[in-house]
């Protein structure tokens, strides 16, 4: 409500309704004035006294205002009716709330009077009484069971409604049943608070009001903000008279009586002019609500004067109400094949973008009838992806210069408001972004998401084309009339409701939420193929890095130590054969020289298996089975036979070692070679090894070891001692070799997802750990190589 300094006050729409020029400033709420088809009575909420009657009590009592104002509500309303009110009054159930307490007939009514319905709630501290004719000869034999089976098939139907076309056209078919008007109508709201016909079941002889459009000033705020609130408002006689309140302002606070939730409240003169141009005599109209925001309207006509009494009145709110609940429902079930489709389509996207490894396939057109491409999923016209400052388009796109700029502005908008936006919607492009109107054919609406905002990002874009619609307005909508009244000019309801056509350009079909919803799905999957790729080429890099430095140590030991035994031969071949040339005989010397070669040709004989037994670790596959590895162990000591056998070696095995999912012939090898290196590597009078596996307390995986009471390491080697042909001592020592083993076990750990470490300590001893993760597959009991 508008300040009473911009009104005449107190205010009464019966004789100030005609002086006002604007719509917007009119106080529906508090009009002074009720329908004359019903009496009002305000009462103090504790005294029960009453304060305001409506002017025209005496119909309906055969009491003058002086005879009602000031009496308790008893004498009128009776004891029973009263007390009941104080119940309810108690139970804090009636602020705002209008509630229906009995029918009955009231002192001093003529004996041949229809008995009145009478419904009381509290506003602004006041109790409001409203008394009507029950209408039951209006509705002969209609009783309220019957209305209550009504609106049980009502309300299955709705929820059966598979779309809202079909929901709403179901309402206003129900709507018209229920209430016997000429016509019932949905109407839905727009942005721009103006409106359209949505469904429309009407009488044979009325035509069709589906998809006229009515300008925002036909429902003024005032009255749209009223209907927000209130259930039901009913007008059973447009050109009724109107009854004033008297005294107009409550005596005790001064101020108007708030009559938002009366259905007798007084109604607009604008709008039951509206009404007469219409050649409408009756109105019953509900709101459509949707997350507290006024979705719409259901809109009944009638084209006489008629009677609307509660029970009726209360079945079409009921109705009205539970649409309002069922809307988000059916536009659910209406979006939900809509979005599945949209995912089979992005779900086969990122597919084919996975198997090339490549942003740039999400953008591939379809060649074939199994693969679907982005435009198979969300309605567009046209899509193009920014990728590595490359434009890549499919479908009809503005121009690469015109999309550079678009980016530009694309990103301004994510970053305005400084929160994490990352998608970009609008069905008007040329209204917010001006070159883009040169291109409205092709780029009047526009879906972006940005995987970031960097001005580098990637960026994909749908576009939609300029879709060209013709309203069908109920009359003029810009035409505002303006009349001459006892006060001066005042603003009229226009007269025309003659089909008037518009043709309006630049925008085209608004994005729905599930395609937004949709746009913001795939940036999450976009987003997480980029992750998994960039953690793939992670492994690449380690894996080829290592690659590189095992090819690096073969290039080493192809230039050196392989070189350096053909260099012996080489040398101890050439000495025999320049001996033989020159007539002298083989002695001993000779044989010791063939000796060496012999010994160099063994030489090189292992550093060749020792660097095939590398090549070949990582080329063969993992065979996973349930393994006792107390077995393994066991086969593993086997295989060194009599080394442990010489000298007095103790093997302890403390317990008993466990179970799990792994290869068994690697893990052999694993044990041999560490419990090899213990038993070479050891000094010691009394040498012992022990083999076994940490506690887990909870740690995954197990850790096992081997560990000995050798020579020990220098901690500075940690990482030499697994370099595969990096000895630490000379060649001869400790029995020689290759020097690949701990590198071979290394391996054999890695490709079982597990690592190798060790403890050390020169002339005490060793101990090397090692893990083994199961193979997920594996352990589900499914076997690979």
């Amino acid at each position: 409500m508008t300040s009473t300094n911009a009104l005449p006050f107190p205010y009464s729409v019966k004789r100030h309704g005609t002086t006002l020029a604007n719509c917007d400033v009119e106080p529906v709420s508090t009009p002074g004035c009720i329908q004359s088809h019903g009496m009002l009575l305000v009462a103090h909420p504790v005294a029960l006294i009453v304060t305001q009657v409506s002017d025209n009590c005496a119909q309906w009592i055969a009491c003058g205002v002086d005879e009602v104002l000031g009496k308790p509500l008893a004498t009128i309303l009776g004891e029973a009716a009263t007390q009941r009110i104080s119940a309810l009054i108690a139970g804090q159930t009636l602020e705002g709330n209008p509630t229906y307490i009995s029918t009955l007939r009231v002192a001093g009514m003529p004996d041949d009077a229809e008995a009145l319905d009478i419904s009381v709630h509290l506003a602004g501290g006041l109790l409001i009484v409203e008394l009507e004719p029950t209408g039951r000869e209006h509705l002969g034999s209609v009783s309220e069971r019957d209305y209550y089976s009504r609106v049980k098939t009502t309300m299955a139907r709705l929820r059966a409604s598979p779309t809202l076309a079909t929901f709403c056209q179901a309402i206003a078919e129900e709507l018209r049943t229920t209430t016997g008007l000429d016509r019932a109508m949905v109407y839905r709201f727009h942005a721009d608070d103006s409106g359209e016909v949505v469904a429309d079941a009407h009488a044979p002889d009325l035509h069709s009001w589906f998809g006229l459009r009515f300008p925002a000033s036909d429902f003024p705020k005032p009255a749209r903000e009223i209907f927000k609130r209130i259930g039901v408002r009913p007008l059973p006689d447009a050109r009724g008279a109107l009854c004033e309140l008297v005294p107009l302002l409550d005596p005790a606070s001064g101020a108007p009586l708030d009559m938002t939730y009366c259905a007798l409240r007084g109604a607009s003169v604008m709008y039951t002019e509206y009404l007469n141009n219409m050649g409408v005599a009756a109105t019953l109209t509900m709101p459509l609500m949707r997350d507290g925001a006024l979705w719409g309207l259901i809109i009944c006509h009638h084209y006489t004067a008629t009677v609307m009494p509660y029970h009726q009145r209360a079945a079409a709110e009921f109705i009205g109400q539970v649409a309002s609940l069922e809307i988000d429902s059916v536009e659910a079930r209406e979006n939900v094949q809509y979005q599945h489709r949209i995912d089979e389509v992005h779900h086969s996207v990122m597919a084919h973008a996975a198997v090339r490894s490549d942003m740039v396939a999400l953008i591939e057109a379809s060649d074939t009838p199994e693969r679907s491409d982005l435009l198979d999923g969300i309605e567009a016209d046209g899509v193009a992806l920014l990728h590595r400052d490359q434009w890549l388009m499919l479908g009809q796109t503005p121009s690469v210069p015109q999309l550079r700029l678009l980016a530009v502005w694309v990103r301004q908008q994510l970053l305005r408001d400084g929160r994490d936006r990352y998608l970009v919607a609008s069905d008007a492009l040329g209204s917010l972004f001006a070159p883009a109107a040169s291109y409205a054919d092709k780029a009047s609406g526009l879906l972006a998401i940005a995987m970031s905002r960097s001005s580098q990002g990637e960026l994909l874009l749908w576009f939609r084309s300029e879709q060209k619609q013709v309203f069908n307005w109920s009359g003029n909508p810009y035409d505002k009339p303006m009349g001459t009244g006892p006060h001066g000019a005042h603003l009229t309801p226009r007269r025309s409701f003659d089909l008037w056509q518009e043709e309006v350009r630049g925008s085209a079909q608004p994005w729905k939420q599930v395609e937004i919803d949709a746009a913001l799905k795939l940036r999450q999957w976009i987003a997480d193929m980029v992750i998994t790729r960039a953690e793939r080429l992670d492994q690449i890099n380690v894996d080829l890095t290592r690659s590189n430095d095992e090819l690096d140590a073969f290039a080493y030991v192809a230039g050196h130590d392989l070189k350096e035994p053909l260099r012996g031969i080489y040398k101890n071949a050439y000495h025999i054969k320049e001996e033989l040339s020159a007539g002298n005989g083989l002695g001993e010397a000779h044989g010791e020289r063939l000796d060496l070669m012999m010994r160099l040709t063994l030489r090189m004989d292992n550093l060749l298996d020792a660097l095939l037994n590398v090549a070949r670790i990582g080329r063969v596959g993992l065979d996973y089975e349930e393994v006792d590895l107390a077995a393994v162990v066991t086969e593993a000591l086997e295989m060194l036979g009599s080394r442990l056998t010489d000298g007095a070696l103790e093997v302890r095995v403390p317990r008993a070692m466990p179970q799990m999912t792994c290869d068994r012939a690697r893990v052999r090898e694993v044990f041999a070679n560490l419990i090899s290196n213990a038993l070479k590597y050891n000094d010691k009078p009394h040498p012992w090894i022990e083999i076994g596996y940490l506690d887990a307390d909870g740690v995954v995986p197990q850790v096992f070891y081997v560990r000995d009471n050798g020579i020990g390491i220098e901690s500075r080697h940690r990482e030499r001692v697994f370099q595969i042909f990096k000895r630490l001592h000379p060649r001869d020592a400790f029995g020689g070799g290759a020097g690949a083993g701990l590198a071979i076990v290394r391996k054999l750990v890695e490709q079982h997802h597990g690592r190798i470490w060790f403890d050390a300590q020169p002339g005490v001893g060793s101990t090397f750990y090692f893990t083994l993760e199961e193979d997920a597959v594996a352990a589900s009991g499914v076997g690979h190589e």
